[in-house]
């Protein structure tokens, strides 16, 4: 994946270079679960950021704050566990948390549109929430977005969900990539994920989570998606194989 996050950032930043200096790069990046979204969005952005580091130092006079880009999960923007205790059927929200009603999509929409703002140096920071797999819970304001991160990439499996009102912050994004896999592939990946990482306590349960609630989701996605600006292929994590 990373020759692949390699190629990709330095069309991004050679992209970067034909929008106004006011404006941003927006990316979204989705994908089924365990398709590999998060891993390729944090190689982008790491070589995105040596990419732009090494063109600043190339020149003499460097700008007090070169431009860089900045990585936002999805995640962030679920329902809190009170929120789903709030719903109408507490334990089928709970059930099928990550599901796209499972999350603050109108919230969402609101933060992509801020993100568009023209951008001058004065300008306060937008603020993202984050995922806190400790608290299973978001926290909010995690990650800031200076006026100098002038690409930013989303990764989560909305983020291309062409229906409302996720519609408006997919048609937002000027590149839209989905990482292709088929599902028996990506379903033995996150499996195993599930058990490392304490989502599900058994393998039973986490092939259920995989079947009743991962599964649908990614295929919502699938047959509802906005548009892509590219089909990028998943690339194997030997990590997340079953023995």
């Amino acid at each position: 994946m990373d020759e692949i996050a390699r190629n990709l950032a330095h069309e991004i930043v050679k992209k970067l270079g034909s929008i106004p200096p006011t404006a941003r790069l927006l990316i979204a990046i989705a994908g089924f679960p365990a398709s590999g979204k998060s891993t390729l969005a944090i190689l982008v952005v790491n070589h995105i950021n040596a990419l732009l580091s090494k063109a600043n130092a190339d020149l003499e006079d460097s700008a007090p704050s070169p431009p860089g880009a900045v990585m936002v999960g999805l995640d962030g923007w679920h329902l809190t566990g009170a929120q789903l205790d709030a719903t109408e059927n507490p334990k089928l929200a709970h059930a099928r948390r990550g599901a796209h009603w499972t999350f603050d999509g109108q919230s969402y929409v609101s933060f992509v549109r801020l993100l568009k703002t023209p951008l001058h140096e004065e300008m306060s920071a937008v603020t993202a929430p984050a995922f806190d797999h400790s608290l299973k819970d978001p926290t909010p304001h995690a990650v800031s977005i200076r006026p100098h991160h002038r690409i930013v990439v989303i990764e989560g499996l909305y983020t291309m969900l062409d229906i409302e009102v996720w519609r408006d912050a997919a048609e937002k994004m000027d590149e839209r990539w989905w990482v292709e896999v088929e599902w028996e592939v990506a379903k033995t990946r996150l499996v195993k994920r599930h058990v490392l990482t304490g989502v599900a306590k058994d393998m039973d349960e986490a092939i259920w989570r995989a079947d009743e609630n991962d599964g649908p989701n990614g295929k919502f996605v699938a047959a509802n998606m906005y548009k892509p600006t590219r089909i990028v292929g998943s690339v194997d994590d030997p990590a997340y194989s079953l023995p």
